[in-house]
This record gives C-alpha cells, sequence and structure tokens, in this order.
C-alpha cells in the first residue's frame, strides 16, 4: 500500500522536544512492512511545533497544507495512495484539507500520544479525520465522548533489525533513562534511599538548580493565566507540587549522568541488568502524591530491544503484556527496590523477561501489525 506520511518530517532543526525520532520509526517500519512511503518535499511540519504568531500560523497552515493537498492529488492521480497517516498536533490541522483528502477518496488517520496529558476534550481541528490512533488506555474515553472513530493500538516503534535479539552478556548496572522532572526526581530518590542502586541518564538531573526569581507583577500575571487555563481544582492541585517533601538530592546527583547518545541508549538498555520505566507524568489534573500515569514509548520500545524490564504500573499495560512473564511492574518507590533486588539476584528470570518480553513486543506492538489493524478497521485492502 501506498502511504502518504505527515509526521513531523523537518527541513532544520528547532528548538523544541525531540521529534525527529518519529519519522524515523514511521517510515522504516512502514517501509521493512512493504508499504511504500509518501512524503511531500519541502515541507517542515516541526516548524508547526514551534511558537507562531497568529499571523505567522495562518502562513504557516496555508502553505504546509497547500501543497500538501495539492501534491497528494497528483500522486494519487499517478498512483492510488491507500492512506494519509499523520502524526499532527492540533495547532497543525486544517480541517478543510483534510476533508480535501478524504474527498479525493484517501482515508485520513491521524495518530496522537499524550492525549490524557494534554486534552481534557479532544480538539476540535482533530474531527475530521477517518480515525483516530489512540495508545493510551484512559485517552479512550476523550474519543467516545467526542463520537469519533477511534482504534486503540500501542505507541509506534520500530528497531533497527540488528537490535532485535538478546544481547550475549549483561553488565551490573540497574538504569534509568529519561529527562529529569519533579515526579521522576521524587520517585528515584525515595528508591534510592532505600537501597536501589540505580544509573540515571538525561538532561537535568546533573545540572539541577534553583528556579530564577520572579517579580511580583510577573508571578499575578502568571497565577491569573493559571487559573483561567487550569480552574481552582488547578490550583489546588499546583500546591500539592509546591508543599511536597524535598528529598536529599545529592544522593541521584552522584548516580546521575549526561544523555547518552543514539547508539548509546540503545547498548545501555539492552546490557542493563534491568531497565526501568516511570509513567508518571506532572500534570495539575492530578495531585502531586497520586500523579498521572499512562504506558509510555518506553513500554514498547524496551522490550524490543531485548532489556529486562522493570516498568511503573499504569492503565494499559496490562493490555499490553503479560505482567511477570514478559516484563515486571511496581507501584511505587518500595515496590520498585524490592522487585529490582529480587530480578538482580536472578539470572535466570532476567533471562526469561528478555526473551518474553520482546517476543511479544516484535510480534503484537509494531507498527506493521497496527497498519494492518487500522487497514481492517476502515476496510482497505492492502
Amino acid at each position: 500500500m501506498r502511504i502518504f506520511l505527515s509526521c513531523q518530517q523537518a527541513l532544520k532543526a528547532h528548538a523544541v522536544p525531540a521529534f525527529a525520532f518519529w519519522e524515523y520509526y514511521f517510515r522504516n517500519a512502514l517501509a521493512e512492512a512493504g508499504h511504500e512511503v509518501v512524503e511531500c518535499p519541502g515541507i517542515d511540519w516541526a516548524e508547526g511545533l514551534t511558537p507562531l504568531s497568529p499571523g505567522e500560523r495562518a502562513r504557516w497552515l496555508e502553505r504546509t497544507w497547500t501543497r500538501t493537498v495539492e501534491f497528494l492529488r497528483a500522486e494519487h492521480g499517478r498512483k492510488p495512495i491507500g492512506l494519509f497517516l499523520g502524526y499532527l498536533f492540533p495547532d497543525q490541522v486544517e480541517p478543510s484539507a483534510i476533508r480535501a483528502i478524504r474527498e479525493v477518496g484517501v482515508p485520513a488517520v491521524n495518530f496522537f500520544c499524550d492525549n490524557v496529558r494534554e486534552f481534557t476534550q479532544v480538539p476540535a481541528p482533530f474531527r475530521d479525520f477517518d480515525l483516530h490512533w489512540v495508545p493510551e488506555a484512559e485517552g479512550r474515553s476523550l474519543y467516545v465522548s467526542a463520537g469519533l472513530p477511534f482504534v486503540y493500538l500501542p505507541m509506534p516503534v520500530w528497531v533497527q533489525p540488528g537490535l532485535r535479539t538478546i544481547p550475549p552478556s549483561e553488565n551490573e548496572s540497574v538504569v534509568f533513562i529519561g529527562s529529569r522532572d519533579v515526579l521522576r526526581e521524587d520517585l528515584l530518590g525515595d528508591a534510592v534511599a532505600r537501597g536501589l542502586d540505580v544509573q540515571i541518564y538525561g538532561s537535568g538531573w546533573r545540572d539541577a538548580g534553583p528556579a530564577p526569581s520572579r517579580s511580583v507583577a510577573r508571578m499575578l500575571l502568571g497565577h491569573a493565566g493559571f487559573v483561567r487555563r487550569e480552574g481552582i481544582h488547578g490550583v489546588s492541585m499546583r500546591a500539592t507540587y509546591r508543599m511536597r517533601p524535598k528529598r536529599p538530592y545529592g544522593r541521584i546527583e552522584e548516580r546521575s549522568h549526561a544523555p547518552l547518545s543514539e547508539e548509546a541508549y540503545f547498548e545501555t538498555t539492552r546490557h542493563a541488568q534491568i531497565a526501568i520505566g516511570v509513567n508518571r507524568c506532572p500534570s495539575f489534573r492530578r495531585s502531586f502524591s497520586d500523579p498521572l500515569r499512562y504506558s509510555r514509548l518506553r513500554d514498547i520500545e524496551a522490550p524490543m530491544l531485548g532489556a529486562c524490564y522493570l516498568t511503573e504500573m499504569a492503565p494499559g499495560i496490562p493490555d499490553l503484556y503479560e505482567i511477570g512473564k514478559e516484563i515486571e511492574t511496581y507501584q511505587d518507590a518500595g515496590e520498585l527496590v524490592e522487585k529490582a533486588k529480587r530480578l538482580q539476584e536472578d539470572a535466570a528470570r532476567r533471562l526469561e523477561l528478555r526473551r518474553n518480553g520482546q517476543r511479544r513486543a516484535l510480534a503484537d506492538h509494531t507498527i506493521a501489525r497496527s497498519v494492518e489493524h487500522i487497514s481492517r478497521k476502515l476496510g482497505i485492502t492492502t
């Protein structure tokens, strides 16, 4: 099948959170599955993730979608395109262009992760897609409430064939790879205090410092804007973050390292005795002590890489794996430490988790398999 891919492709680097890996995953996975990937040349989708004024955004939408629709029409006329597949944020979507694509006879599907963190309801610009790819278990209710068609499928990940093996050796490390935030710092700090010897890689861990001071006027303006966005409930939830217990940061800092290169990330994940996943995320919709949790990209990628994976329990995890046989999970810092120590003492069990978790992820959780589900849902013959 020819698949038209609009997935944060960029013409240059942008000062926004990492985005390039999405194109890498989708393009390689689709090509490996035998699909032909079609991309509109000269389009910088990632520019739409940057802060733009209303005028700049309107111009970006106009030039981006005009060129995209024109190119798709021409390609579809030359040789039929079976599917438009996007990973697009609401501000990147021009609804009239999605309707134009559908009118050509090409069904339009949008993948979006972080639904439960970003939205309280499905954004209006999403309403014109034929189908929504939703990876979070709790995100499904948003689309049900909106009356929009969706398919509940895993996070899209592709790993190189050479990394789809169980590593021949492992080192002595328990590792967490990810950027610093207050919830991760609290969880890992608690675990370290309870005796977990974990090595931490990622941005923000070694360059921690006090928050910059703000003038009273700026603080009041910021507070007013926050109340408009989050309401009184958000104010009360933010207070739980401000009143959180502070853990001695030095215990974490001495175990912290700079972010890893791509190659080092893969090798560190694969060869560690245990790779840890953390699924909680900061959100003022929930309190600091009961944070929002949802399954993340790492829950697919680490098992695909053959890691012995111990991740935080979250809605949707039991849909992906048989807990205890394919991966292990924990509920809090105490259980994280307890299960990590048990796994460190049991090499046979670590190997079992590596083999079973990788087998399950590569069999059931690939992008190719997800496209098969989408095709059946839409009645597309591939």
